[in-house]
């Protein structure tokens, strides 16, 4: 399918499908929705709450790499080990990567050289990115995914229900309910109710949250 670079609302870029209208990330803006949903509402909500200097994340939709550069970052501030997972079937060619250019928006001064360090590691093992990140990307499906009772942390950030709602269905929250460990934490920017009922008959407990600039709601949901 044709993907194009386009400017969202904040001045960072993203991937957008015509073929499906369907963007990699938040119109409203990249760089804002990434940083709400899955640094705020995610990573430091599971922080606080669990007192916790190490922590295992999985990525559902590695996609542009932007929510590891942020968690990269936040790692190394904040002195968390974190062991971070990305599952992606189809991953983002060299000259998109280039054309996002995240370095400029992201205000750290070796954005870029991180950036790059997090794509050109090899696939399917795990890369020490530095002492407090490391970084392994699984291309397969969704479905794919085996592990149980591995993960902290969930960054949910599939393509939208609208569009691959198999992606969004009890069966699949039921995987993501295995993989995790006890009191884990999935967060996406999808508040539809198909979604919250879902998640919640796969036995997660759902709380609807505010949104990202653009979205009223988002879904935050943990393991009981």
């Amino acid at each position: 399918m044709k993907r194009e670079i386009i400017k969202t609302g904040d001045g960072s870029a993203t991937i957008f499908i015509p073929e499906w209208n369907e963007h990699y990330h938040s119109k409203h803006g990249a760089l804002q929705e990434a940083l709400h949903v899955f640094i705020k509402t995610g990573f430091f909500h599971f922080l606080e709450k669990n007192k916790s200097t190490q922590l295992s994340i999985l990525e559902i939709g590695f996609g542009t790499g932007l929510n590891a550069l942020l968690t990269f970052f936040e790692a190394e501030r904040n002195k968390v080990n974190v062991n971070y997972t990305g599952v992606e079937a189809y991953p983002v060619s060299t000259e998109e990567l280039s054309a996002l250019d995240y370095a400029e928006v992201v205000s750290e001064k070796n954005a870029a050289e991180v950036f790059k360090k997090l794509h050109e590691t090899n696939w399917e093992r795990r890369n020490e990115i530095s002492p407090f990140f490391n970084l392994q990307k699984e291309k397969k499906f969704f479905s794919d995914i085996s592990e149980i009772e591995e993960f902290d942390l969930i960054f949910f950030d599939a393509f939208g229900p609208r569009v691959q709602p198999e992606l969004w269905s009890e069966e699949v929250f039921r995987n993501m309910y295995r993989t995790l460990k006890e009191n884990g934490v999935l967060v996406t920017y999808s508040a539809k109710g198909d979604v919250r009922r879902a998640m919640q008959a796969a036995g997660f407990a759902v709380e609807r949250l505010p949104g990202p600039p653009g979205k009223r709601e988002m879904l935050r949901a943990t393991k009981i």
